[in-house]
Protein backbone atom coordinates (compact mmCIF):
# COMPACT_ATOMS: atom_id res chain seq x y z
CA UNK A 1 0.00 0.00 0.00
CA UNK A 2 1.83 3.32 -0.81
CA UNK A 3 1.92 5.74 1.83
CA UNK A 4 -0.62 9.04 1.53
CA UNK A 5 0.87 11.98 0.24
CA UNK A 6 -1.92 14.87 -0.51
CA UNK A 7 -3.96 16.03 2.35
CA UNK A 8 -7.12 17.23 1.36
CA UNK A 9 -9.07 19.43 3.90
CA UNK A 10 -12.68 20.40 2.93
CA UNK A 11 -13.96 23.59 4.72
CA UNK A 12 -17.70 23.41 5.51
CA UNK A 13 -19.64 26.38 4.20
CA UNK A 14 -21.33 28.50 7.14
CA UNK A 15 -24.89 27.78 6.80
CA UNK A 16 -26.77 24.71 6.13
CA UNK A 17 -27.32 24.72 2.53
CA UNK A 18 -28.59 21.27 1.57
CA UNK A 19 -26.77 22.04 -2.10
CA UNK A 20 -23.62 22.43 -0.41
CA UNK A 21 -23.63 20.21 1.96
CA UNK A 22 -23.98 17.55 -0.24
CA UNK A 23 -21.25 18.19 -2.03
CA UNK A 24 -18.83 18.85 0.92
CA UNK A 25 -20.33 15.37 1.92
CA UNK A 26 -19.70 13.93 -2.12
CA UNK A 27 -16.14 15.23 -2.10
CA UNK A 28 -15.31 13.51 1.19
CA UNK A 29 -17.04 10.60 0.23
CA UNK A 30 -14.63 10.14 -2.89
CA UNK A 31 -11.38 11.34 -1.36
CA UNK A 32 -11.63 8.39 1.20
CA UNK A 33 -11.88 6.16 -1.91
CA UNK A 34 -8.56 7.91 -3.24
CA UNK A 35 -5.64 5.54 -1.75
CA UNK A 36 -3.01 8.84 -1.84
CA UNK A 37 -5.32 11.15 -0.56
CA UNK A 38 -5.77 12.02 3.61
CA UNK A 39 -9.68 13.83 4.03
CA UNK A 40 -10.47 15.82 6.78
CA UNK A 41 -13.87 17.96 7.07
CA UNK A 42 -13.39 21.25 9.25
CA UNK A 43 -16.09 24.06 9.85
CA UNK A 44 -15.49 27.14 8.17
CA UNK A 45 -11.62 28.13 8.05
CA UNK A 46 -12.46 32.19 8.35
CA UNK A 47 -14.38 31.36 11.49
CA UNK A 48 -11.64 28.88 13.36
CA UNK A 49 -10.60 29.86 16.80
CA UNK A 50 -6.69 29.58 17.44
CA UNK A 51 -6.99 26.62 19.57
CA UNK A 52 -9.73 24.92 17.03
CA UNK A 53 -8.97 20.90 16.41
CA UNK A 54 -9.22 22.18 12.85
CA UNK A 55 -7.02 24.56 13.00
CA UNK A 56 -4.40 22.62 15.27
CA UNK A 57 -4.79 20.04 12.34
CA UNK A 58 -4.06 22.13 9.47
CA UNK A 59 -0.97 23.18 11.10
CA UNK A 60 0.64 19.90 11.66
CA UNK A 61 -0.17 18.53 7.70
CA UNK A 62 3.61 18.46 6.83
CA UNK A 63 3.33 17.91 3.20
CA UNK A 64 1.25 19.47 0.35
CA UNK A 65 -2.39 20.47 0.90
CA UNK A 66 -5.37 21.39 -0.77
CA UNK A 67 -8.20 23.08 1.37
CA UNK A 68 -11.49 23.46 -0.74
CA UNK A 69 -13.82 25.81 0.70
CA UNK A 70 -16.83 28.35 0.16
CA UNK A 71 -14.11 31.51 -0.15
CA UNK A 72 -11.95 32.88 -2.54
CA UNK A 73 -8.89 31.52 -3.12
CA UNK A 74 -6.83 34.51 -2.37
CA UNK A 75 -8.89 34.82 0.77
CA UNK A 76 -8.14 31.05 1.58
CA UNK A 77 -4.55 31.40 1.05
CA UNK A 78 -4.24 34.40 2.96
CA UNK A 79 -5.85 33.16 5.97
CA UNK A 80 -3.96 29.93 5.98
CA UNK A 81 -0.96 31.94 6.22
CA UNK A 82 -2.35 34.33 9.12
CA UNK A 83 -3.10 31.33 10.64
CA UNK A 84 0.88 29.78 10.76
CA UNK A 85 -0.74 27.70 7.65
CA UNK A 86 2.28 28.67 5.33
CA UNK A 87 3.76 27.16 2.00
CA UNK A 88 4.02 27.74 -1.81
CA UNK A 89 1.17 28.89 -3.82
CA UNK A 90 -0.02 25.83 -5.91
CA UNK A 91 -1.57 26.32 -9.28
CA UNK A 92 -4.74 24.78 -9.83
CA UNK A 93 -6.65 24.72 -13.27
CA UNK A 94 -10.05 24.67 -12.33
CA UNK A 95 -12.41 25.89 -14.24
CA UNK A 96 -15.71 27.94 -13.12
CA UNK A 97 -19.08 26.51 -13.98
CA UNK A 98 -19.71 29.83 -15.73
CA UNK A 99 -16.73 30.55 -17.57
CA UNK A 100 -17.86 30.68 -20.48
CA UNK A 101 -19.33 33.76 -19.99
CA UNK A 102 -17.94 36.64 -21.31
CA UNK A 103 -15.43 38.78 -18.52
CA UNK A 104 -15.71 42.45 -18.37
CA UNK A 105 -12.41 42.89 -16.96
CA UNK A 106 -8.79 40.58 -17.06
CA UNK A 107 -7.77 39.64 -13.50
CA UNK A 108 -5.25 42.22 -11.56
CA UNK A 109 -1.90 40.20 -10.88
CA UNK A 110 -0.36 40.76 -7.32
CA UNK A 111 1.82 43.66 -6.75
CA UNK A 112 5.39 42.17 -7.11
CA UNK A 113 6.23 45.55 -4.76
CA UNK A 114 4.70 43.36 -1.73
CA UNK A 115 6.70 42.77 1.00
CA UNK A 116 5.52 38.92 0.88
CA UNK A 117 5.10 36.13 3.63
CA UNK A 118 7.57 35.18 6.15
CA UNK A 119 8.83 31.31 7.10
CA UNK A 120 7.49 29.69 3.93
CA UNK A 121 8.26 25.78 3.73
CA UNK A 122 8.89 24.23 0.44
CA UNK A 123 5.68 22.36 0.12
CA UNK A 124 2.26 23.67 -2.05
CA UNK A 125 -0.78 24.80 -0.81
CA UNK A 126 -3.67 24.55 -3.01
CA UNK A 127 -6.36 26.19 -2.41
CA UNK A 128 -10.16 25.87 -4.70
CA UNK A 129 -13.72 27.87 -3.97
CA UNK A 130 -16.11 25.38 -3.95
CA UNK A 131 -18.17 27.52 -5.55
CA UNK A 132 -16.22 27.58 -8.56
CA UNK A 133 -18.83 23.98 -9.55
CA UNK A 134 -20.84 22.18 -8.57
CA UNK A 135 -19.65 18.70 -9.90
CA UNK A 136 -17.27 16.64 -7.27
CA UNK A 137 -15.61 15.26 -10.51
CA UNK A 138 -13.76 18.43 -11.09
CA UNK A 139 -11.84 19.14 -7.99
CA UNK A 140 -11.60 14.94 -8.12
CA UNK A 141 -9.65 15.76 -10.96
CA UNK A 142 -7.50 18.56 -9.82
CA UNK A 143 -6.73 16.31 -6.92
CA UNK A 144 -5.13 13.23 -9.43
CA UNK A 145 -3.28 15.46 -11.83
CA UNK A 146 -1.72 17.18 -8.72
CA UNK A 147 -0.47 13.41 -7.43
CA UNK A 148 0.08 13.02 -10.89
CA UNK A 149 2.42 16.20 -10.99
CA UNK A 150 4.41 15.51 -7.62
CA UNK A 151 5.43 11.77 -8.95
CA UNK A 152 3.13 9.67 -6.47
CA UNK A 153 1.86 6.56 -7.19
CA UNK A 154 -1.26 5.92 -7.60
CA UNK A 155 -3.12 1.94 -7.30
CA UNK A 156 -6.87 1.64 -8.40
CA UNK A 157 -9.76 1.11 -6.47
CA UNK A 158 -10.09 -2.50 -7.19
CA UNK A 159 -6.66 -3.21 -6.68
CA UNK A 160 -7.32 -2.44 -3.23
CA UNK A 161 -10.10 -4.26 -2.74
CA UNK A 162 -8.62 -7.34 -4.18
CA UNK A 163 -5.85 -6.35 -1.73
CA UNK A 164 -5.87 -6.58 1.82
CA UNK A 165 -7.42 -3.85 3.15
CA UNK A 166 -7.51 -4.06 7.19
CA UNK A 167 -10.84 -4.62 9.31
CA UNK A 168 -11.31 -0.67 9.76
CA UNK A 169 -9.93 0.42 6.31
CA UNK A 170 -12.70 -2.08 4.60
CA UNK A 171 -15.44 -0.95 7.11
CA UNK A 172 -14.96 2.62 6.36
CA UNK A 173 -15.21 1.90 2.57
CA UNK A 174 -18.79 -0.12 3.11
CA UNK A 175 -19.89 2.18 5.02
CA UNK A 176 -18.24 5.96 3.34
CA UNK A 177 -21.17 7.96 5.28
CA UNK A 178 -19.49 7.49 8.82
CA UNK A 179 -16.88 9.92 7.44
CA UNK A 180 -18.94 12.57 8.09
CA UNK A 181 -20.12 11.70 11.73
CA UNK A 182 -18.18 14.06 14.36
CA UNK A 183 -15.06 13.10 15.91
CA UNK A 184 -12.87 14.46 18.64
CA UNK A 185 -9.93 13.91 17.03
CA UNK A 186 -8.90 15.97 13.93
CA UNK A 187 -7.98 13.26 11.82
CA UNK A 188 -7.44 9.70 12.01
CA UNK A 189 -7.19 7.77 8.90
CA UNK A 190 -9.95 9.10 6.67
CA UNK A 191 -11.95 10.86 9.91
CA UNK A 192 -13.40 14.34 9.81
CA UNK A 193 -12.73 17.30 12.10
CA UNK A 194 -15.49 18.23 14.98
CA UNK A 195 -17.49 20.28 12.81
CA UNK A 196 -20.06 21.47 16.00
CA UNK A 197 -16.84 22.22 18.09
CA UNK A 198 -17.69 25.95 19.39
CA UNK A 199 -17.53 27.92 16.35
CA UNK A 200 -18.53 31.46 15.77
CA UNK A 201 -19.28 33.40 12.83
CA UNK A 202 -16.21 36.41 12.65
CA UNK A 203 -15.27 39.08 11.06
CA UNK A 204 -11.93 40.76 10.02
CA UNK A 205 -9.34 41.98 7.69
CA UNK A 206 -6.71 39.17 6.24
CA UNK A 207 -3.47 40.55 4.82
CA UNK A 208 -2.65 39.31 0.97
CA UNK A 209 1.33 39.59 1.53
CA UNK A 210 1.95 39.30 -1.85
CA UNK A 211 0.29 42.79 -2.63
CA UNK A 212 0.58 44.34 0.54
CA UNK A 213 3.54 47.27 0.57
CA UNK A 214 3.72 48.07 4.03
CA UNK A 215 2.61 51.16 3.76
CA UNK A 216 0.80 51.50 7.24
CA UNK A 217 -2.39 53.24 5.57
CA UNK A 218 -4.71 50.84 7.26
CA UNK A 219 -2.96 51.42 10.93
CA UNK A 220 -3.53 55.34 10.65
CA UNK A 221 -7.57 54.77 9.24
CA UNK A 222 -8.67 52.14 11.64
CA UNK A 223 -9.53 53.50 14.50
CA UNK A 224 -10.48 50.30 16.51
CA UNK A 225 -7.21 48.90 17.43
CA UNK A 226 -7.53 46.01 15.12
CA UNK A 227 -4.15 46.25 13.06
CA UNK A 228 -0.19 46.72 14.82
CA UNK A 229 3.01 45.90 14.03
CA UNK A 230 5.04 42.75 14.29
CA UNK A 231 8.84 42.57 15.63
CA UNK A 232 9.73 43.19 12.01
CA UNK A 233 7.95 46.25 11.81
CA UNK A 234 5.43 44.41 9.29
CA UNK A 235 1.86 45.16 9.28
CA UNK A 236 -0.40 42.49 10.88
CA UNK A 237 -3.81 42.27 12.04
CA UNK A 238 -3.07 42.07 16.24
CA UNK A 239 -6.89 42.34 17.58
CA UNK A 240 -9.35 40.79 15.39
CA UNK A 241 -12.34 40.73 17.27
CA UNK A 242 -12.17 44.65 17.73
CA UNK A 243 -13.28 44.56 13.87
CA UNK A 244 -16.40 46.34 13.57
CA UNK A 245 -18.50 43.32 11.32
CA UNK A 246 -19.67 44.47 8.44
CA UNK A 247 -17.66 47.21 8.07
CA UNK A 248 -14.76 46.86 5.15
CA UNK A 249 -13.85 50.31 5.09
CA UNK A 250 -9.89 49.92 5.33
CA UNK A 251 -10.00 47.46 2.10
CA UNK A 252 -11.02 50.95 0.11
CA UNK A 253 -8.03 53.10 1.58
CA UNK A 254 -5.87 50.11 0.53
CA UNK A 255 -3.63 51.44 -2.06
CA UNK A 256 -2.26 48.25 -3.06
CA UNK A 257 -5.70 46.22 -2.48
CA UNK A 258 -4.05 44.11 -0.39
CA UNK A 259 -7.22 43.94 2.68
CA UNK A 260 -9.65 41.25 2.37
CA UNK A 261 -13.09 40.59 4.15
CA UNK A 262 -13.62 36.84 2.83
CA UNK A 263 -17.03 37.33 3.33
CA UNK A 264 -18.00 40.51 1.77
CA UNK A 265 -20.73 40.84 -0.78
CA UNK A 266 -18.23 42.85 -3.02
CA UNK A 267 -15.94 40.08 -4.85
CA UNK A 268 -13.04 42.39 -5.07
CA UNK A 269 -13.21 43.08 -1.18
CA UNK A 270 -13.90 39.32 -0.41
CA UNK A 271 -11.29 38.35 -2.36
CA UNK A 272 -11.54 38.30 -6.02
CA UNK A 273 -9.13 39.60 -8.76
CA UNK A 274 -9.45 43.11 -9.42
CA UNK A 275 -9.19 46.02 -7.65
CA UNK A 276 -11.23 47.56 -4.66
CA UNK A 277 -10.76 51.50 -6.10
CA UNK A 278 -10.87 49.92 -9.88
CA UNK A 279 -11.59 52.38 -12.74
CA UNK A 280 -15.25 50.53 -12.91
CA UNK A 281 -16.02 51.76 -9.30
CA UNK A 282 -14.92 55.53 -10.25
CA UNK A 283 -17.22 55.28 -13.19
CA UNK A 284 -20.21 54.44 -11.05
CA UNK A 285 -19.45 57.92 -9.29
CA UNK A 286 -21.49 59.00 -12.62
CA UNK A 287 -24.89 57.13 -11.26
CA UNK A 288 -24.76 58.78 -7.53
CA UNK A 289 -22.35 56.14 -5.86
CA UNK A 290 -19.66 57.78 -3.67
CA UNK A 291 -15.96 57.87 -3.81
CA UNK A 292 -14.44 54.90 -2.33
CA UNK A 293 -12.47 56.85 0.34
CA UNK A 294 -15.80 58.62 1.35
CA UNK A 295 -17.67 55.77 1.41
CA UNK A 296 -15.11 54.07 3.82
CA UNK A 297 -14.51 57.21 5.85
CA UNK A 298 -18.51 57.18 6.56
CA UNK A 299 -18.50 53.49 7.28
CA UNK A 300 -15.99 54.46 9.47
CA UNK A 301 -17.95 57.09 11.02
CA UNK A 302 -20.77 54.92 11.48
CA UNK A 303 -18.76 52.39 14.23
CA UNK A 304 -17.51 55.26 15.54
CA UNK A 305 -20.74 56.76 16.72
CA UNK A 306 -22.01 53.55 17.87
CA UNK A 307 -19.09 52.77 20.04
CA UNK A 308 -20.22 56.57 21.24
CA UNK A 309 -17.16 58.68 19.84
CA UNK A 310 -17.02 61.53 17.27
CA UNK A 311 -17.04 60.93 13.62
CA UNK A 312 -14.22 62.27 11.98
CA UNK A 313 -14.73 61.99 8.24
CA UNK A 314 -11.88 62.17 6.23
CA UNK A 315 -9.63 64.45 8.63
CA UNK A 316 -7.86 61.20 9.96
CA UNK A 317 -6.18 58.77 8.34
CA UNK A 318 -6.81 59.67 4.90
CA UNK A 319 -3.68 60.67 2.64
CA UNK A 320 -3.61 63.72 0.94
CA UNK A 321 -2.89 61.76 -2.52
CA UNK A 322 -4.99 61.28 -5.77
CA UNK A 323 -5.94 56.96 -5.39
CA UNK A 324 -6.95 57.47 -8.62
CA UNK A 325 -3.60 58.23 -10.56
CA UNK A 326 -2.40 55.16 -10.04
CA UNK A 327 0.29 53.07 -8.10
CA UNK A 328 2.15 55.23 -4.87
CA UNK A 329 5.28 56.59 -5.99
CA UNK A 330 7.82 58.74 -5.43
CA UNK A 331 6.00 61.64 -5.69
CA UNK A 332 2.93 60.01 -3.31
CA UNK A 333 6.28 60.10 -0.86
CA UNK A 334 7.11 63.07 -0.88
CA UNK A 335 3.44 65.09 -0.49
CA UNK A 336 2.82 62.76 2.52
CA UNK A 337 6.18 64.33 3.57
CA UNK A 338 5.46 67.77 3.38
CA UNK A 339 1.60 67.15 4.75
CA UNK A 340 3.83 66.10 7.99
CA UNK A 341 5.79 69.38 7.97
CA UNK A 342 1.90 71.08 8.74
CA UNK A 343 3.63 74.61 7.20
Amino acid sequence: MVGKKLTVVISQHQGKNPAKRKLEEDLAVACMLEPDVDVSLIPNLYDLAHDHSGLLFLKGVPGNLLVLGWLYPRAIRWTLDRAGVKGQEGTLLIKSDDDDEPEDEAPVAADSSGIGALHVPHRFIYCADLKASSDPQVYLNEIRRILAETNVKTVSLMDWIQGAPNKDQLQRYLNPRELLEPTSAPNNGHSVADAEEGVKRRWYPVIDYSRCTNCMECIDFCLFGVYGVDELDRILVETQDNCKKGCPACSRVCPANAIIFPQHKQPEIAGAAGEVTSLKIDLSQLFGAPDPLELAARERDIELVRDGRDAVGLSVGIKKRQTKCGPRDALDDLMDDLDKLDL
